[in-house]
């Protein structure tokens, strides 16, 4: 549902333009059990009036059934809709809810707090902008509020509010909020995390006191309500504009005389003209087009999903990565990554694996786990083994080379998945910090065709060979 609008009675069409142009922010709620994650969604869509009235009906006969707020309405069944979540009282998978305001669209990702479903956190966190991370008031920074900023700060989340909620059963006690402020900064300063981009509100969700509506009881607060932080954070910056990366999903052929590749620009940006170099068989041609359902486009910015065309017939399939021509791509076949662990089975080294990068899947295994990452202390801890919920420094050895950037400059194409090769289920996140072993193509006009035909046939044929070892038969 949409914020209440006077011109969605005037113009239907010039709202809907009006929406559609809107910028969309994805953010997620987070940190331990009971902290209030669902209850804080379910009074942001109450308070800026984006709920039916006969959802709001539907869940005030569910509260006096699974309520646990009294004779409160409790505003988490909006959000906790599986049975055995209303049963039980906590969040069980990731829920996502959509609500805009008149500056921006929103997508929020419920996640659970129980240690058991960390990696449903982590899979809600992958694609978003904010973490809003809950802390219970009354026992402060606890290993669950540390574990899901660890993670947020791994998956590049580079704006995080910190609400302390249940301020209310501490009467709005500002020491105790002070001291809560100053144990959250004495953690995220470990993790490298910026302060500037760290907001921090005391509140009560469960009585809406700094949510959407400014809290009478807290006067000592000066800073802004929730939903004013979600509307003014600046966001665009954060998006790599710089390197043009596009993973193929798809080849469109649907007559003779066209021949597209289908896929959303993960970063940069393309325009008609531009050169392109699709690897990995390092061949380069000139964009002739930019086809999308509603018309041609002189320019495709990230995000967006594209047809592109090309004015040279090149083979390009399913799993190939196009980028500018111009800049030095690593493909490697040997990285290093940052895992965070989600199968109840072990893994160890030399356990063979299926590794997904955008659309590529290739298979390959985990060579070694240099350290496990403690996320109370940062201490480094020497295993040989991961389990359940660890986070690790590990090394990957792949098959076939991939394209990869470190994930700190860029997150979509320095994410990974690891798959189960037998179950088909998803055992693992990965971040790739660094190619160990890497060959960089940067064409150029000193760069012959026989020298871009003959890497692609090596990194074919010899997946193990490393830069050096090319530079050596080009040599």
């Amino acid at each position: 549902m949409s914020h209440q609008s006077e011109l969605i009675a005037e113009d239907i069409d010039a709202y809907l333009k009006q929406h559609e142009q809107k910028e969309l922010m994805r953010f997620l709620t987070c940190g331990s059990v009971d902290d209030g994650k669902s209850t804080l969604i379910g009074r942001l869509l109450h308070d800026s009036k984006m709920i039916y009235e006969d959802q709001l009906e539907a869940v005030k006969s569910a509260s006096a059934k699974h309520g646990t707020t009294g004779e409160k309405v409790d505003l988490a069944l909006l959000v906790d809709g599986l049975q055995a979540e209303r049963e039980q009282g906590i969040t069980i998978d990731v829920a996502y809810r959509y609500f805009s305001t008149t500056k921006r669209k929103f997508i929020i990702a419920d996640t659970p707090g129980h240690e058991q479903y960390t990696r449903n956190m982590a899979t809600g966190a992958s694609t978003c902008d904010l973490a809003i991370i809950l802390i219970d008031a009354r026992y402060g920074v606890v290993t669950q509020t540390r574990r899901h900023t660890y993670i947020a700060s791994l998956l590049g989340i580079k704006h995080v509010v910190v609400a302390v909620n249940k301020m209310d059963l501490l009467d709005f006690d500002e020491s105790a909020f002070d001291q809560i402020k100053a144990d959250y900064r004495e953690f995220s300063a470990k993790l490298g995390m910026n302060d500037s981009d760290i907001h921090y509100v005391p509140m009560s969700a469960l009585d809406g006191d700094n949510v959407v509506n400014r809290s009478e009881r807290a006067d000592w607060y000066s800073g802004q309500t929730l939903m004013e932080i979600l509307e003014s954070v600046h966001i665009t910056g954060d998006k790599n504009v710089d390197d043009f990366r596009m993973s193929v999903q798809y080849v469109n052929r649907p007559n003779l005389d066209f021949r597209g590749f289908c896929g959303s620009v993960a970063s940069g940006v393309v325009a008609v003209g531009d050169e392109v170099m699709a690897l990995p068989s390092g061949k380069s041609s000139k964009v002739k087009s930019i086809v999308t359902y509603d018309g041609d486009l002189p320019r495709a910015f990230v995000g967006q999903a594209i047809t592109l065309t090309l004015e040279d017939e090149i083979d390009i399939s399913r799993g190939d990565m196009l980028v500018q021509a111009s800049s030095g791509v690593a493909q490697a076949n040997h990285l290093q990554a940052h895992l965070v662990w989600m199968s109840e089975v072990d893994a160890k080294p030399g356990n063979q694996y299926l590794f997904k990068f955008a659309s590529k899947l290739v298979t390959g295994k985990l060579d070694a786990i240099n350290y496990q990452i403690d996320v109370n202390t940062q201490e480094q801890k020497a295993v040989d083994s991961l389990q359940f919920n660890d986070i690790a420094l590990a090394d990957v050895v792949l098959e076939q080379s991939v394209v990869i950037d470190a994930y700190a400059t860029n997150r979509a194409t320095g994410a990974f998945i690891v798959i189960d090769r037998l179950t088909n289920v998803t055992v693992a996140a990965g971040m790739v910090t660094s190619a160990l072993d890497d060959a960089v193509i940067a064409p150029s006009a000193a760069v012959s065709e026989f020298e871009l035909e003959l890497n692609a046939l090596v990194r074919k044929h010899f997946p193990h060979w490393g830069a050096a070892d090319l530079k050596t038969l080009l040599k």
